[in-house]
């Protein structure tokens, strides 16, 4: 059961039953994490994007063929929040993130500790903090995608929304699409509340088959938004080139 909202963050984190969610993780691709955020917090996020003091880069989507919409990286030092939920969802991670790489087959390093794994994302030339706020206004939508930054990248991400559905806006819901070879896509529609939170995959997931674990890919995005204003945080572990 998910720690109250006024509660420390690292006791919000260790409330979530991760057993269960490492479980719908590796079975799904994705897995929600229920109320992380409070109402306060996730206002406040929304308040500093307009404060370009603490970023690093802003982009708007439609110069780049992304969808429509703009988001903001976060510069080092990352705000003490930003940085507690990466380190701290990090670690309860790493468990299905080891198992993860053991179905598909593939060597990877996963330090216990987010610090020594940026120190590994560092040494490889990936330096620029990945973290972001992505704000949609009524018509912006993101086109389906994956948050690749270079080599070395971890197997999840998470995103909490800050906007309230229904009051703050309508439309815009998460969708993870995951292609399979010589199968038809399948698509996941993953509602989610003010503060609440969803991790899924990066780039592929292992999916059970008749021959043993294969890969299939896994791409996400926003629908269009229809009426009000929707805010997102994405927490990626990995650093960008």
């Amino acid at each position: 059961m998910n720690a109250p909202a006024n509660f420390p963050l690292s006791s919000r984190i260790d409330g979530i039953d991760w057993t269960a969610a490492r479980t719908a993780l590796l079975d799904r691709g994705f897995a929600t994490l229920g109320p992380l955020l409070s109402r306060a917090e996730c206002e406040g996020l929304q308040a500093g994007f307009d404060d370009e003091a603490g970023f690093r880069s802003h982009i708007h989507m439609a110069r780049h063929g992304f969808g429509m919409g703009e988001y903001k990286y976060y510069s080092y030092p990352l705000p003490n929040l930003i940085g507690d939920l990466r380190a701290g969802l990090y670690e309860q991670l790493v468990p299905a993130a080891e198992t993860w790489a053991e179905r598909l087959g593939v060597e990877a390093a996963y330090p216990a500790s987010h610090a020594d794994y940026a120190a590994l994302c560092h040494a490889n030339g990936q330096v620029r903090p990945t973290p972001l706020v992505l704000r949609y206004k009524a018509g912006d939508y993101n086109r389906l995608h994956q948050d690749l930054y270079g080599d070395i990248y971890f197997p999840f991400q998470v995103a909490v929304l800050l906007s309230e559905p229904g009051r703050d806006f309508e439309g815009g819901e998460f969708v993870l699409v995951e292609n399979t070879p010589r199968m038809q896509s399948r698509t996941s529609v993953i509602p989610l509340r003010q503060g609440e939170a969803v991790v899924f995959a990066v780039n592929e997931r292992p999916r059970l088959g008749s021959r043993g674990y294969h890969r299939a890919t896994l791409r996400h995005g926003v629908s269009d938004i229809v009426s009000g204003h929707r805010a997102t945080l994405g927490i990626i572990f990995h650093d960008a080139r």
